[in-house]
Order: C-alpha cells, then sequence, then structure tokens
C-alpha cells in the first residue's frame, strides 16, 4: 500500500477562515500518515517510501504548522478577543492547545529522526512515539473540532468583512 500525500488545497488569502480549515485538512492528513507508519512498521527499519511520507509531514509540521499558529495567535485571535466573539477560554485553550502540540512535535520528530538514522526503536521508545503521536492526532482532533464548530462560526458572525479581508492580508505578507 502506497503511502499517499495529496495535493495541498488552497483557498486563497481572500478567505482567511477557509485557509485555516485547509490547513486543518493537512494536518489531518499528514498525522494520518505518521499513523499509519508508526502502526504499520513497528520493530523494522523504514522503507524509503514511509521515510519520505514521515520527512515530508515532519516538515509539514515544521514549516505549516508553525505558520498556523502564528496566523491564529498574531491575526485571529486578538481580533476575536476584541470583538467579544468567543469567550477567553476558549481561544486560552485554543493556545494551550498549540504550545502542547508543538511539545508532541518536538518529540515525534526526534523520535522518527531516530528511528531514520539508526535503523530503528527500542521497545520503550516504540511505545513512546506510538502514544505521542496518537496523542498529538487526539489533540489536533479535539482542536479542530472546537475551531471549526465555535471559534470559526463566531468569527464568520462577529467580524466583518473588512476585518477579514484585513486579517487575510496579514496572512499574505507574514508568508512572503
Amino acid at each position: 500500500m502506497a503511502i499517499q500525500i495529496g495535493a495541498k488545497p488552497d483557498s486563497g488569502f481572500d478567505d482567511p477562515i477557509g485557509m485555516l480549515k485547509d490547513c486543518h485538512r493537512r494536518i489531518e492528513s499528514f498525522l494520518g500518515i505518521l499513523c499509519v507508519v508508526v502502526d504499520r512498521a513497528q520493530g523494522r527499519s523504514l522503507t524509503g517510501e514511509e521515510r519520505d511520507a514521515v520527512q515530508a509531514a515532519l516538515q509539514y509540521f515544521r514549516t505549516g504548522g508553525q505558520r498556523h499558529t502564528a496566523d491564529e495567535e498574531e491575526s485571529l485571535f486578538p481580533r476575536l478577543r476584541k470583538s467579544d466573539a468567543t469567550s477567553f477560554a476558549e481561544i486560552d485553550r485554543l493556545e494551550g492547545d498549540h504550545r502542547e502540540a508543538n511539545d508532541l512535535h518536538s518529540s515525534v520528530e526526534r523520535l522518527y529522526s531516530i528511528w531514520i538514522e539508526s535503523g530503528g526503536l527500542g521497545p520503550v521508545d516504540t511505545r513512546l512515539l506510538l502514544s505521542e503521536t496518537a496523542r498529538l492526532k487526539q489533540l489536533y482532533s479535539d482542536h479542530i473540532q472546537v475551531e471549526e464548530t465555535v471559534v470559526f462560526a463566531r468569527a464568520a458572525q462577529a467580524l466583518d468583512q473588512q476585518t477579514i479581508a484585513a486579517i487575510g492580508t496579514e496572512f499574505r505578507f507574514r508568508r512572503k
């Protein structure tokens, strides 16, 4: 079974919430790849295809995941706090999710790097990689559900089109 990395959707900068949702789909896709690889490759070296898929997933988290966090924490969340569109507790929770996800990602990346370099993982590291990859997947799943069902819905109602356009402009300039 080949590991497929789908084409990256792009909602464009005129729809920053749509762009964040697209990012969520990519995160879920790459987490799925990491889960499949760790589940099926236990106790052996990674194949070239698995190694490439893992490296692409980890690279996305280093770049796309960090940009996603910055987009939300520097543009969307502050504007939502000012608009009273959502409770501070929800935004605080989402920011906490970002920090926990970054910590888990660092650990998962370290363990995969050891696996790639040494050709395998010991039983303790394998169990740790399994549990941290599963925790990362669950964390993102919960995070995405809160963002898309609560925060993004309120943002769409509370923020006017001019504000949404300004957020999109901020995202565009930050990416260049």
